[in-house]
């Protein structure tokens, strides 16, 4: 085992000053979600390069890649993710060009092994994490059954186990009214806003028999033209989570039954519709985590400095979680507390030090699938905690 991390190591090492350079570019050309060409083809690129075969516009979507390499050798399916798509306004404020280089990485350091451990070595492309996630259609179409294990790592300002995140809904309310002057005839006017407004006090109302790890949060996405006209159009986006797909599911239910009243008490017309992907729950398969932490207590890593990792929201990860196993550990890149999706951790992500801390996540990934592609053991440990947990 140490030998083959050994050459994982040295591989990464001499591939290093590459993925900063990959890295620095993605950061500074920042693409929103499926609008990552510049990114997809030079991710594609080094793949290539690496030898990796590589399918793009998996699924018709222009962004997506799925890249393997195939030891020709009988073994385990490793599915690397990678994502690269930025935030509105404030570019890679998220990481994601250290994600999908820590990804490249560990991909280049496993191909160095393959051949003596067996196995296939995917690296997928998945664009749109912050809305769109590929995942989930990737998920969807069966792309991730036959893997064995998926793995990435998130940067962020500490270290922290795999941990949960939240099944999530992205509801759009939609109520049409009928105009009026709210001056001259308000009588004669359906007043749409006031069913938004009546959807939200509901909602309010039903918080507190909602169970402590829910989440409903919500914004009127249009309230109307002028304040001399009785609004005929009004529109509300909520995003409504919790900690199963199943509790998601009934909550979702209810705000839209909340939003049912508010059109019948108004007199107006609901129309009902996903503006985003749903994201189903992560489920960290322990067995495979615990791997990736002692691979990081074994560099070095203190005990009390990797926490057990928190509810950082939603990520179309849950969705592949239910397929595979699969973490989503988090790894330090920045020395101060600074937030995902703030100018803050954008600016301190794409720095010397951060470079250095994604040729380490690279390191640290690639070690972990290297222990399942070596221990048949392990495997099977992982994949019997995967069959009683779906």
């Amino acid at each position: 085992m140490e030998q083959l991390k050994s050459t994982i190591r040295d591989t990464i090492s001499r591939y290093a000053p590459r993925l900063k350079e990959v890295a620095a570019f993605i950061g500074a050309h920042p693409e929103l979600g499926h609008e990552e060409k510049q990114a997809s083809e030079l991710l594609v690129s080094e793949l290539q390069k690496l030898g990796f075969n590589v399918k793009t516009e998996v699924l018709g979507l222009s962004t997506a890649f799925i890249a393997e390499y195939r030891s020709g050798k009988p073994g385990p399916v490793i599915a690397l993710l990678a994502e690269y798509d930025a935030l509105p306004e404030i570019g890679h404020a998220c990481g994601h060009h250290l994600i999908c280089t820590m990804s490249l990485g560990a991909a280049a350091g496993l191909r160095a092994i393959a051949e003596e451990t067996g196995g296939t070595i995917r690296v997928y492309g998945t664009p749109a994490e912050e809305t769109m996630g590929a995942k989930v259609d990737m998920a969807a179409a069966g792309l991730f059954d036959d893997c064995d294990i998926a793995l990435m790592a998130h940067p962020f300002h500490t270290y922290e186990r795999s941990g949960a995140s939240l099944a999530m809904d992205a509801l759009q309310f939609e109520f049409h009214g009928k105009p009026a002057h709210a001056a001259a005839n308000p009588h004669l006017g359906i007043n749409a806003l006031d069913a938004v407004i009546q959807l939200f006090n509901s909602v309010n109302a039903m918080r507190q028999q909602t169970q402590s790890d829910s989440r409903i949060h919500g914004i009127i996405s249009n309230g109307g033209q002028a304040p001399n006209i009785i609004p005929e159009y009004a529109a509300a986006q909520f995003y409504v989570r919790s900690a199963s797909r199943a509790y998601t599911n009934e909550l979702s239910r209810k705000v839209t039954v909340c939003a049912e009243a508010a059109a019948l008490a108004t007199g107006s017309k609901l129309t009902v519709s996903n503006y985003q992907y749903s994201y189903d729950e992560m489920r960290t398969n322990e067995t495979l985590s615990d791997i990736f932490t002692a691979n990081l207590l074994a560099a070095g890593i203190k005990p009390e400095d990797i926490p057990i990792g928190k509810d950082h929201g939603s990520l179309d990860l849950g969705n592949v979680s239910l397929r595979c196993p699969a973490i989503h550990p988090y790894i330090k890149v920045v020395d101060q507390p600074y937030n995902l999706h703030t100018v803050e951790f954008r600016d301190a992500a794409q720095t010397a030090p951060a470079y250095e801390a994604m040729v380490f996540g690279a390191t640290m990934l690639a070690f972990t699938a290297s222990e399942v592609l070596a221990r048949p053991d392990l495997l099977k440990q992982i994949r019997d905690e995967f069959e009683i947990n779906r």
